[in-house]
């Protein structure tokens, strides 16, 4: 089995975290440390992982970008 841990800093990483943990399969667990978010993904070959792993990052970029607006509209509506 191939891992690979994937850790990522953010202003609200609890929020990151539950946005990208619904696509998880039972190979992936995603949790939080500080300010980090870190996703573990095992797979049994090396293209798999790497696939598994470009689909994670692609997901968690997203999840990033709608975290940081929902800041923005959270501070817009504050002001």
């Amino acid at each position: 089995m191939k891992h690979i841990e994937i850790r990522t800093t953010h202003d609200d990483p609890e929020l990151v975290a539950r946005a990208v943990s619904p696509d998880n399969t039972p190979e992936i667990e995603t949790r939080t440390d500080g300010r980090q978010v870190v996703t573990t993904i095992a797979r049994e070959s090396t293209g798999g992982l790497s696939t598994t792993a470009d689909d994670y990052v692609v997901n968690l970029t997203v999840a990033t970008q709608v975290a940081q607006l929902s800041d923005q509209i959270t501070e817009t509506n504050h002001e």
